[in-house]
C-alpha cells in the first residue's frame, strides 16, 4: 500500500465516510464497514478527494483526454479531479457529464462540457451494481471516443449475485480496468497496525465470506 492510500482511509476516517461496526447491506448481508461517499460535502472534502483521485490517476499511469463523470454523484467529481490534476500535475484534461434528460433548448443534448473524443476515462465513487457505468458506456459510445479506463474511491472486492464483483463484470463486458484509490485489501493493511483485533478478525472473515 502506497502512502497516499493510507492517507486517504485517515481522509475517510476523519471525515466519516468509511465507518465500522454492523451495517445492513442492500444486498441484504451484514457489512463489519460501511463506506458512505455521499458525506464528502463540503468545499474541503471536495478538494482533499479531487487531490486523491488525481494522485490515483497519475499513479495508475492512466492516458487519456477527457474525464467523464456520470449523472449525479460522477459530475463533482470529474470537476474537482480536472481542477487537481491540473493543479497538481499540469495536466490540462478535459472533463463532461450528462443530464440525466436531453435539453431541447439552447445548445441542446444530454453531454455538457467537453465534447466526448478521444480516450475517455470514467469517474465515480464506487461501483456497486455497475449500473451507472453501464450507462455511461452506452452514452460515450454514440460518440467517436474510446473509454479506456473507470476510476473509482473504493473497490470492496465483494462478490455480487455471482461469483465474480461488478467491477470485475464491468472489466470482463467492456474490456477495460477499473482502478480505485483504495480497496478492502489496504482497508486490512491499514487496520493491522491497530489494536482493534477483533475488527481485522471481523473483516476478514467477511472477506473470506464473500470476497472474489
Amino acid at each position: 500500500m502506497q502512502q497516499y492510500q493510507k492517507d486517504f482511509i485517515d481522509f475517510v476516517l476523519e471525515v466519516g465516510a468509511l465507518k465500522f461496526g454492523s451495517f445492513e447491506l442492500k444486498s441484504g448481508r451484514t457489512s463489519p464497514y460501511f463506506f458512505n461517499a455521499g458525506l464528502f460535502n463540503t468545499g474541503e472534502h471536495l478538494t482533499k478527494l479531487s487531490e486523491f483521485y488525481a494522485q490515483a490517476i497519475n499513479e495508475k499511469g492512466l492516458e487519456f483526454e477527457v474525464l467523464f463523470g456520470p449523472a449525479y454523484k460522477g459530475i463533482p467529481l470529474a470537476s474537482t479531479t480536472a481542477v487537481a490534476l491540473f493543479n497538481r500535475y499540469n495536466q490540462n484534461i478535459n472533463y463532461s457529464f450528462n443530464r440525466k434528460e436531453a435539453k431541447t433548448h439552447g445548445e441542446g443534448g444530454s453531454i455538457v462540457g467537453s465534447e466526448l473524443k478521444n480516450r475517455v476515462v470514467i469517474i465515480d465513487d464506487v461501483i456497486t451494481a455497475g449500473t451507472a457505468i453501464n450507462e455511461a458506456m452506452e452514452i460515450i459510445g454514440n460518440f467517436d471516443a474510446q473509454v479506456v479506463s473507470v476510476i473509482v474511491a473504493l473497490d470492496r472486492q465483494e462478490k455480487g449475485k455471482n461469483e465474480t464483483s461488478a467491477i470485475m463484470e464491468v472489466e470482463a463486458k467492456f474490456g477495460i480496468k477499473v482502478h480505485s484509490i483504495i480497496n478492502l485489501a489496504n482497508i486490512i493493511d491499514y487496520l493491522k497496525d491497530s489494536d482493534d483485533k477483533q475488527l481485522v478478525a471481523n473483516i476478514e472473515d467477511y472477506r473470506n465470506k464473500y470476497g472474489v
